[in-house]
C-alpha cells in the first residue's frame, strides 16, 4: 500500500508557520510578529509558511522589520474523507493542556471537553469560559509548531449525555474492538473510569491495547490510532 504523503516539504523548511486572516494581504498579529522577531530572532528574507487555517496556505518571507513579503501563490491542501474528534474528561491539574497539545500535533479536526459522572474537573461558569479560550490558544499554538494548514476546533465543556449522542460516538473501553474508520468520534472517560450508566448507553466500543492508561495517555493513544485508520484510508483513495 502506498502510504499517503506528509506535510509539503516548504511548509516542514519553513522557519516558522503562523495563521493569518488573510492569505491575499498577509498581516501579523502583534503577538506571533513579537514570536518570531523577537522569541525565535527570525532575520529578513527567511522562510515563513501562512494559513488561514481552513486548508489553504502560501510561502512569505520575513520582510525588514517584521511583516510578511508573500513568496508563492497561495494553495490549498485537500479535506480528509472525513472529521475525526476525540472527546475526553479533563482530569486534574495542567494534563488536558498536554491532551489539547497532542491531539493537536497528531491531526485531530474537533476536540470535545467533556463532562462524566466521575470528572474530578468540574469547573464551571466563568473559570470554565476562561480555562476553554486556554486550551484553544494551545491548539492554535501547537498547530503553529506542528505546520498545520486546519486548526483543531476546541468545544466548550459538554456533558457526556450530548456528546454520546452524536453520529459515530464510541466508548474507549477495556476489552472494546479494534479501532476503524467508522469510529469518529471516541470518547475517552476520566480517571475512575466509567459509571454503570454510561457503560449501559447503546455505543460500540472500542479498545486502545492490553495495559491501563492514565486518562491523557488514552486521549492521546485514541486520537494516534484513528488518525493512522484515516490515513490508511486517504492512501486507498484513487
Amino acid at each position: 500500500m502506498t502510504r499517503p504523503a506528509g506535510p509539503d516539504p516548504r511548509l516542514v523548511a519553513s522557519s516558522a508557520h503562523v495563521f493569518v486572516a488573510d492569505l491575499g494581504s498577509p498581516f501579523l498579529e502583534p503577538g506571533d510578529e513579537h514570536h518570531l522577531v523577537r522569541v525565535l530572532r527570525l532575520r529578513a528574507g527567511e522562510p515563513v509558511t501562512i494559513t488561514d487555517g481552513a486548508g489553504n496556505w502560501r510561502c512569505c518571507r520575513l520582510a525588514a522589520g517584521g511583516g510578511l513579503e508573500p513568496d508563492g501563490p497561495i494553495e490549498t491542501v485537500p479535506e480528509p474523507p472525513y472529521e475525526l474528534a476525540v472527546a475526553f474528561a479533563p482530569p486534574k491539574g495542567d494534563r488536558s493542556e498536554l491532551i489539547v497539545q497532542k491531539l493537536t500535533e497528531l491531526g485531530v479536526d474537533r476536540i470535545v471537553p467533556m463532562l462524566t459522572r466521575r470528572s474530578v474537573n468540574r469547573t464551571s461558569g466563568e473559570r470554565a469560559t476562561k480555562q476553554v479560550e486556554r486550551w484553544r490558544r494551545i491548539a492554535r499554538e501547537a498547530a503553529m509548531q506542528s505546520r498545520r494548514v486546519r486548526l483543531a476546533e476546541v468545544e466548550s465543556i459538554t456533558e457526556f449525555a450530548a456528546v454520546a449522542t452524536r453520529p459515530g460516538a464510541t466508548l474507549a473501553a477495556p476489552g472494546g474492538a479494534a479501532l476503524d474508520g467508522s469510529h469518529r468520534l471516541v470518547l475517552v472517560g476520566p480517571e475512575g473510569g466509567w459509571a454503570e450508566d454510561e457503560l449501559q448507553r447503546p455505543l460500540s466500543r472500542v479498545g486502545l491495547g492490553n495495559t491501563v492508561l492514565r486518562a491523557e495517555t488514552a486521549a492521546i493513544v485514541a486520537c494516534a490510532l484513528a488518525v493512522s485508520v484515516r490515513a490508511d484510508a486517504v492512501a486507498d483513495r484513487p
